[in-house]
């Protein structure tokens, strides 16, 4: 339960003492309509998920505002991306309606673990196939069970924003192919094991996945070039994971008037750029991560001076100020709880 400071323990390794829980069927969801206890779930051995993969999630953040409240950010944009997820898996997927009703009840009911800037509430809800059916690899699952979960975080970034290292790969997939939209545990495994070796191998922090030497992201964050004038990134397909947070950087630096080009990025026009242009990395867990150093081909080349640039700190604190209530709200992104 989360008693400890979150400023203090591992990312995601508290949890809120309430979670919100419905059961699906071909008919519809049932939800008692209000949270319940933290507890262990029961789940039969023979889940379709267990065995079949029918599984997804999705992650996002309530965030202490400057007057005290607390807000969602981008709530139906993830419930959007979460339904998407669900119906690619072929599981009943439930009315945004009631998703949105979970996620506020959680919310709610777990407000008061909510950490002060720069930590924040994060949500996680996960749906698993509930058929017990281990003859089913060939069938969706009829049935599920859908939870949001809570856990109060601190900075991604424990000690302040430091440079990332990457190694760009450009054999090994990141993502089965089609499915790198979905947010399931399966695409996050497959690129373990590449980062892994990379972390061993190189002393890198990530991998920055170009299958053929055509860009897509790293294991779980989305990647920009970026100079005093133009914000460059790959364009949307199905084979990689839609960022709402990207999505959101994408709009806040067309307001400051950057020119956005979304587009195929080459490995090779990414290296060299290196020595002038700003890169990095977003998601919801780091928002924006400095991209300091590359390795390609066996060759280690820093990004620019290797320190946070201006345009990336400009754009991370205007998303953050936006997040934490302290600038205006032009998109209608905040949700207040409650």
């Amino acid at each position: 339960m989360a008693t400890a400071d979150p400023f203090s323990e591992p990312f995601g390794t508290l949890f809120g003492d309430q979670i919100t829980v419905a059961h699906g069927s071909p008919t519809g969801y049932t939800y008692s309509g209000a949270a319940q206890p933290l507890a262990d779930l029961s789940l039969h051995p023979g889940m379709h998920a267990l065995h079949y993969g029918s599984t997804c999630f999705e992650g996002l953040k309530a965030h202490k505002q400057a007057d005290g409240s607390v807000a969602i950010f981008r709530l139906d944009d993830h419930i959007a991306r979460f339904r998407n997820s669900i119906g690619l898996l072929r599981l009943p997927v439930p009315d945004a309606d009631l998703l949105r009703t979970m996620f506020m009840d959680a919310a709610v009911a777990n407000v008061q673990h909510t950490p002060p800037q720069p930590g924040s509430l994060y949500l996680r809800p996960t749906i698993l196939g509930a058929d017990q059916n281990i003859g089913a690899a060939a069938a969706p699952s009829q049935t599920s069970l859908l939870y949001v979960l809570t856990s109060p975080v601190g900075d991604y970034f424990a000690g302040g924003i430091r440079p990332l290292s990457l190694l760009v790969e450009t054999e090994t997939p990141r993502t089965t192919p089609q499915f790198g939209s979905i947010k399931s545990g399966a695409n996050y495994v497959m690129a373990l094991g590449p980062t892994l070796e990379a972390k061993a191998n190189h002393g890198v922090d990530q991998v920055l996945f170009a299958t053929g030497g055509d860009t897509t992201e790293t294991g779980a964050a989305n990647f920009f070039m970026v100079d005093d004038n133009r914000l460059i990134t790959r364009n949307l397909d199905d084979s990689f994971l839609h960022g709402v947070t990207r999505a959101s950087i994408i709009a806040m630096a067309a307001d400051l008037g950057y020119t956005i080009e979304e587009r195929s990025v080459p490995a090779s026009e990414i290296m060299e750029r290196t020595a002038d242009t700003e890169m990095f990395l977003s998601g919801t867990a780091a928002v924006i991560a400095p991209v300091g150093s590359l390795i390609s081909e066996g060759v280690t080349t820093q990004v620019r001076d290797g320190q946070p640039g201006p345009n990336t700190l400009k754009l991370r604190q205007a998303l953050v100020d936006v997040q934490s209530g302290v600038a205006a709200d032009p998109h209608g992104w905040r949700t207040i709880v409650g």
